[in-house]
């Protein structure tokens, strides 16, 4: 057995890709055996899930709705989450925490309603100056966190937790006093000329909501990758994050650096903010913080802070996430159930460093009694 983690989980190729992959499957395994112990058959209920999110057909599909229209519903789902689980990778890789994500998504949001999304604004101005805002607005609080942190040396999830509360509040008052909707109690819908979510677009018989920051989310993760692997300011991001005694000694500024990485995550969860609140919902729920931004600190440690394999997982969470509605209803499982998978699936993504450590002295057992043996 022990021969046979090393040589799956060993080596330094690709090592921490293996192991997201087994993290995965080891998550997807102990789902099984929860609906298998309630009675219910694993392979339907993960089938139903891949339904649900659009990669696999339907029995039945509602008017102008197919297996395309869902996938694309799941691709406008899965955007803010690449831009928060990027928010969250950069940070960690600065030897940051970043759990104020939630509260730069919700202020991103609330800022661009109120300046563009009531507005009259053509949509050709309104829909960059929306993402504009995002980042601004990100940038702002992710840098405030930052300086609080270089200047006053107070820990940043001591104050990203305090300005999300405080985030949540001030907007929640706002919205409640003079953007309420009278019917759904939540923030007016913003116009469709800001919407960054195309909804209801009719094309080939169907009806679409078409995400278009998708491409954005995509392109903003391989630069991000650029950023961190070719660049200076990446390196020392990074070389931050390792040991900041060490940056130190070799000249890198830590207070700037801080501040510029908190900056530059607090953009990304802007971006994350507007995508959500401006996109895919459109509207804004007072009293309520997504939960977006603390399922991305998973993802992120899903995607192993990797800017790519943050991709891939917000994709795998969402098809969880999307499907599991639809697996509720054909299953008759309680839907929370989904979240049981997800946070299993996320809790050994969050044992992956102590996988690599075991793995690691594994092999140096194996190599110590072999070289004993001879």
């Amino acid at each position: 057995m022990k021969r046979f983690l090393v040589k799956l989980l060993g080596g330094k190729e690709y090592q921490m890709l293996r192991i997201s992959i087994f993290s995965i499957v080891l998550g997807l395994l102990a789902g099984a055996v929860i609906l298998l112990l309630i009675g219910e058959n694993p392979l339907a209920a993960y089938m139903n899930l891949l339904q649900g999110s659009g990669l696999l057909p339907k029995r039945s599909y509602a008017g102008k709705q197919n297996m395309f229209t869902d996938f694309v519903q799941l691709l406008d789902a899965m955007t803010p989450m690449v831009f928060a689980s990027l928010s969250v990778a950069v940070a960690l890789k600065g030897g940051l925490f970043n759990i104020g994500v939630s509260g730069m998504m919700m202020a991103s949001g609330f800022v661009a309603s109120v300046l563009v999304g009531y507005s009259s604004l053509a949509a050709p101005i309104a829909k960059p100056l929306v993402l504009l805002i995002g980042i601004v607005t990100g940038a702002f609080v992710g840098s405030l966190i930052g300086w609080l942190k270089y200047k006053f040396n107070i820990n940043e999830v001591v104050s990203a937790i305090m300005i999300n509360y405080i985030l949540m509040y001030v907007i929640t008052f706002f919205i409640n006093s003079y953007y309420v909707d009278a019917v759904s109690r939540q923030s007016k819908l913003i116009g469709e000329s800001a919407r960054l979510t195309l909804v209801d677009v009719r094309a080939m018989g169907l009806k679409f909501n078409i995400p278009l920051a998708f491409v954005l989310a995509i392109i903003a993760a391989f630069v991000i990758r650029f950023l961190m692997d070719r660049t200076t300011l990446g390196y020392e991001i990074k070389a931050v994050g390792l040991s900041r005694s060490a940056a130190s000694y070799a000249g890198i500024n830590i207070g700037r650096n801080i501040l510029t990485t908190m900056m530059l995550s607090g953009a990304l969860a802007g971006l994350a903010g507007v995508t959500y609140f401006c996109g895919y919902m459109g509207t804004i729920q007072p009293g309520v913080i997504p939960s977006m931004g603390f399922n991305a600190i998973a993802v992120a440690l899903l995607g192993n802070s990797n800017p790519v394999g943050c991709i891939f997982a917000s994709f795998l969470i969402t098809i969880i996430t999307r499907g599991s509605i639809y697996m509720s209803s054909q299953q008759g499982v309680e839907i929370e159930l989904a979240d049981v998978i997800t946070a299993i699936i996320l809790i050994f993504a969050a044992c992956s460093e102590f996988f690599r450590m075991y793995v690691s002295r594994l092999e140096q057992e194996i190599l110590a009694n072999s070289q004993s043996v001879e």
